[in-house]
C-alpha cells in the first residue's frame, strides 16, 4: 500500500511538471509577391520563390498549423510550408483578428500564418501590448516576418526580414 501511494504521489509531481504550458512561436507573413492582374491572383514567379524560402526558414520550426487567407496569393504562400509539414492550410476570416487571436492562442505548436498588408501588422499588434505597434505595410513590402513567441508570462514580438533567417 505504501508503495502504491508513493507511486501515485510520483505521477502526480511528474504530471504537475509537465502541465505547464510550453512557449511557441507565431509566424506571421504577407503572402509573397503577386501579379497586378486580377481580383484574385496567383504569385509572380519571384513570389513562388518567396514562398519556398519561407518555408526553407521554417523547416526546423515544428510548425503544427498553418492558417491563410481564403485568396489564392495567400494560399499559395503558404503551400510549400504546409506540405514540408505534412500540414492542411486552414483558412480564416481577415476582418475578426478576435477570432483568430483566440485561436491562435489556444492551440499548441508553432504556428504560420499568412494574410495582407492591411491584415499582418495589425494582427501582430494584438501581442504587443502596451508597446509601439507596427503600421499597415506598403504595397511593396514582401520581406517582413512578425515572429510571435508566447509564453504564460506574456508575448513577445519582433519583427524581422528573411535574410534575418
Amino acid at each position: 500500500m505504501k508503495n502504491l501511494l508513493l507511486l501515485l504521489g510520483l505521477i502526480l509531481f511528474l504530471g504537475a511538471c509537465t502541465s505547464q504550458t510550453s512557449p511557441k512561436a507565431i509566424y506571421i507573413v504577407r503572402h509573397a509577391e503577386k501579379q497586378l492582374a486580377g481580383s484574385d491572383p496567383e504569385l509572380l514567379q519571384v513570389g513562388q520563390i518567396r514562398a519556398k524560402k519561407l518555408a526553407q526558414i521554417l523547416q526546423n520550426e515544428n510548425i503544427k498549423h498553418v492558417f491563410s487567407t481564403d485568396y489564392k496569393r495567400t494560399r499559395l504562400t503558404a503551400l510549400p510550408t504546409a506540405e514540408q509539414a505534412g500540414l492542411n492550410i486552414q483558412s480564416y476570416d481577415p476582418s475578426n483578428h478576435d477570432a483568430l487571436v483566440e485561436q491562435l492562442k489556444s492551440l499548441e505548436g508553432n504556428i504560420l500564418v499568412v494574410g495582407h498588408s492591411n491584415t499582418v501588422s495589425r494582427l501582430a499588434n494584438y501581442f504587443v501590448g502596451e508597446g509601439e505597434k507596427y503600421s499597415d505595410l506598403q504595397d511593396v513590402e514582401y520581406d517582413f516576418i512578425y515572429v510571435v513567441t508566447l509564453e504564460k508570462n506574456g508575448a513577445a514580438v519582433e519583427r524581422k526580414v528573411y535574410k534575418d533567417f
